[in-house]
């Protein structure tokens, strides 16, 4: 009864210690991997309300995919894999709204705050963003100025 007993207890102290504290940062926040944005004709709203005194920075992107879901009508997902110059660096894209030519165009960047102090390491970075569906049509993706992928809708 008692090695049960001694058992279980260590059993506790290791499953207690493997739970964050309650009172960590961001532990109240919903935890994802896909950032949900609006149909390209809409902006991407540039920097969030939480940035003060912002500063715009690169985002390094080693690369970027367009995936197509099938799906009625299709649907279609930027995928970009890079680094951010810091850790404190926050990843932000605006999509402009559809030219005559059918092209979307994709901007890629980050912010971070003109006053803060932070480690030099490059910070790596995997979205997805969902770029929605598009009226029947031939249509060209660009991302910093370079072409990603052509594709019917």
């Amino acid at each position: 009864m008692k090695k049960n007993l001694a058992a279980l207890i260590v059993i506790f102290f290791v499953l207690s210690a493997c739970t964050p504290a309650a009172t960590e940062p961001g532990m109240d926040e919903p935890v994802t991997n896909e950032t949900s944005m609006p149909q390209p004709s809409e902006p991407i709203p540039t920097p969030s309300p939480v940035d003060s005194n912002p500063v715009r920075g690169n985002a390094y992107l080693d690369s970027a995919e367009l995936l197509t879901l099938e799906s009625f009508p299709l649907q279609f997902t930027l995928v970009l894999k890079g680094n951010l110059p810091t850790p404190c660096h926050q990843l932000r894209m605006e999509v402009s709204p559809l030219d005559s030519e059918n092209r979307i165009n994709v901007d890629v960047y980050s912010v971070v705050q003109a006053d803060m102090i932070c480690a030099q390491v490059l910070e790596s970075f995997e979205e997805n963003f969902v770029l929605g569906s598009f009226p029947a049509g031939h249509y060209s993706l660009w991302v910093n100025g370079e072409l990603i992928a052509e594709f019917d809708a």
